[in-house]
């Protein structure tokens, strides 16, 4: 089944169906001017590439749909089609496999597929810090995870969201093995909504926000404010075969992605614009918030936008082994490559 799975998937990318596309003729002065604006050559001739999500679009990546709407891509002869995996295993699968460029996904996940032996090497960062957490109902007068004890939490069923529970509710001074684990695959939200669950493992700023504009305030507790490493939550990687194979596909990518995150960080509302134009059938209310939870996690701890930090690298690594998620620690220039940013991102990231 996974192997159908995957070559369904990749027969969609390679036909290009179900993604955004951003095609732009360059001329001499277009290209002059990219590499005036983007710090870049572009690229001789255009090429085609694909960026797999880790989920639906949504808010964290308007910095994507801003560079698209821009043509930053385009203007590095770059023509890239965004498609939206079923799973977030398929988004591994296919960078794995070769089928597709580039892909985004968590760093646990990035990490676990490293481990595993898999050919993984994460090029960027869009969010500073974890993006998983304990979320409950306000209403519950929750302190701290550690009042979970005894009374039922959700996860969605992958192997992380028992460390990250552990990891809070030990953090909190309560005992973990007290929790009562429900798995409600990726219905936590409607089950704690409906008074079945004290509070579940989620993404705070998409679940919990998604909570909070439906009228059901919360109380979040950040995987980083109760025991966990502050890593980068949501990453771009490749793999090491397709950065050699082609780097200057990969520094054009990174470059017209940072400058599209950079327009998102001044101008959140204009990158708000161009998602909804491009993706039409998302809720503007719940977008727009979720996006203002989004922007101060681009550049969360003052580093520039995309930087990928090798001491928070090490840390994960290390909270990984210590939760057996995997089995030895991943050393950071194994893990990450930031050869392809921008020089002021990688000097921070050193």
């Amino acid at each position: 089944m996974k192997a159908a799975a995957l070559a369904l998937l990749a027969a969609l990318v390679l036909a290009g169906c179900g993604g955004t596309s951003a095609t732009r003729s360059t001329t001499a002065t277009g290209t002059a001017t990219a590499a005036a604006e983007l710090g870049v050559t572009p690229l001789p001739r255009v090429e085609h590439a694909t960026l797999i999500l880790d989920f639906v679009p949504n808010a964290v990546h308007a910095g994507i749909y801003r560079a698209l709407a821009a043509g930053y891509y385009s203007r590095l002869n770059i023509d890239l089609r965004v498609i939206q995996p079923t799973s977030t295993t398929q988004t591994l699968d296919l960078i794995d496999a070769g089928r597709a460029d580039f892909g985004i996904a968590d760093g646990i996940d990035i990490a676990g597929l490293i481990a595993s032996g898999g050919d993984a090497r994460a090029i960027m960062a869009i969010a500073q810090r974890p993006l998983g957490g304990l979320i409950a109902l306000a209403a519950e007068h929750l302190t701290s995870p550690g009042e979970l004890a005894g009374r039922p939490v959700g996860i969605t069923g992958v192997p992380s969201d028992l460390a990250v529970l552990n990891t809070e509710v030990r953090a909190g001074g309560g005992d973990p093995a007290r929790v009562k684990v429900v798995n409600v695959g990726f219905n936590g939200a409607t089950a704690l909504a409906a008074g079945r669950l004290a509070a579940f493992t989620g993404y705070w700023p998409d679940d919990g926000v998604q909570l909070q504009t439906s009228g059901h305030p919360i109380t979040t507790f950040k995987l980083d404010d109760w025991g966990g490493p502050p890593y980068p939550g949501l990453m771009i990687f490749s793999t090491t075969r397709r950065l050699d194979a082609d780097p200057a596909l990969a520094r054009d990518f990174v470059a017209a992605t940072v400058r599209g995150y950079e327009d998102t960080i001044a101008d959140p509302s204009r990158s708000l614009d161009d998602l909804l134009e491009l993706n039409p059938t998302l809720a503007r209310g719940f977008t727009a918030a979720s996006l203002r939870a989004y922007v101060p996690l681009f550049t969360d701890g003052g580093v520039p936008f995309g930087t990928i930090p090798a001491a928070h690298l090490a840390a994960l690594s290390r909270w990984m082994v210590a939760h057996n998620l995997i089995r030895l620690p991943i050393a950071p220039a194994e893990f990450a490559d930031d050869a392809f940013l921008p020089a002021a991102a990688r000097a921070a990231s050193g």
